[in-house]
């Protein structure tokens, strides 16, 4: 098969395309590059710039590079800008998948449709392990529009016969190289990184949450291990016409943050406790995962533990941020 993977030059994306094709899948990327990195696009895959809300260039794609299947993961992704501006979200997530559907089931030859999905669908779920029948209930616009684009490809798999997955992912990390590491600082490594280097602490906001050690607990996936979650579903949609999926991508094990500062200080040699502010809004005091649907479903099963993201992830960091490494 082919696959138009799009948002493929940015960073979960670079690593779905770089797990394909060592499965030996054909990818053809597609990205608007607003954050996305051309250089991320390995050499003989494809690059095509363009905006899923442009259905011609859209249709152009699908057709000059004989399009079976799409792995859709362009998306705006920043909850708080969600919050400030949720027209744009609603636009680029939920309007941006809609016309991308539109041109996909115009054609004979796309037959498999993934959907990069989120954890932030289920909201504020008081569980111990969030399953894939916990009630979603989310709490942002980006949770939102994740949600709706489920209902809109579950929907659309249904009247057209496409085989369809969504793929709710828990929270990423990690790199495969040091060069496909994630260059935002938006997620809790890269922000305790960028704390330790500026030599100031890392904040924890809230340690008087209803857990073992009062602060936030969260279900941490290797990037690595994501990819190869994408490769095992495509390939189930592949070999089951008409099949609808929807897992959640974790560990199914929980780390605190105070576990991952701790983690993050004794990796990078840096020895510089955490201070403590009031509690975000929104946040609660546990995300995790059960990861038992996709290893019944798909036969997957993580492969890297929490010092392997962190590892890897400093790797990155330190390449972009070259005066960060400890004698």
């Amino acid at each position: 098969m082919t696959w138009l993977i799009t948002g493929g030059a940015g960073y979960i994306g670079a690593h779905v395309v770089r797990a394909m094709t060592r499965a030996g899948e054909r990818a053809v990327v597609y990205d608007d590059l607003s954050t996305g990195i051309a250089d991320r696009v390995p050499d003989g895959v494809p690059l095509v710039v363009g905006s899923t809300l442009d259905r011609e260039r859209v249709a152009r794609a699908l057709a000059a590079h004989r399009i079976t299947g799409v792995v859709h993961l362009a998306a705006k992704k920043q909850v708080g800008e969600s919050v400030d501006r949720p027209l744009l979200y609603y636009r680029e997530n939920v309007e941006g998948l809609r016309v991308l559907l539109e041109a996909v089931t115009a054609t004979s030859h796309v037959r498999s449709f993934v959907l990069s999905s989120s954890a932030a669908v289920y909201g504020m779920p008081d569980v111990d392990l969030v399953t894939e029948e916990t009630p979603c209930a989310p709490i942002s616009p980006y949770g939102e529009t994740k949600l709706a684009g489920e209902w809109l490809v579950r929907a659309t798999g249904r009247a057209t016969g496409l085989s369809t997955a969504s793929l709710r992912y828990f929270n990423v990390a990690g790199a495969a190289a040091p060069e496909l590491a994630d260059t935002g600082v938006f997620n809790i490594v890269p922000m305790v990184f960028e704390k330790l280097t500026q030599g100031e602490a890392p904040r924890i906001f809230g340690d008087d949450y209803p857990t073992p050690d009062g602060t936030c607990v969260r279900d941490y996936i290797h990037v690595v291990d994501l990819a190869e979650a994408h490769v095992a579903a495509a390939r189930a949609l592949q070999s089951s016409p008409g099949h609808s999926l929807t897992l959640n991508i974790g560990r199914g094990e929980g780390v605190s943050v105070r576990e991952m500062i701790d983690l993050i200080n004794a990796v990078t040699g840096y020895d510089r406790p955490p201070t403590v502010t009031p509690r975000r809004p929104g946040d609660p005091a546990r995300v995790v995962a059960s990861a038992d649907r996709i290893a019944t479903e798909l036969g997957w099963k993580a492969k890297y533990d929490v010092r392997d993201m962190v590892t890897s992830a400093w790797d990155g960091w330190v390449r972009t941020h070259p005066g960060a490494a400890r004698d």
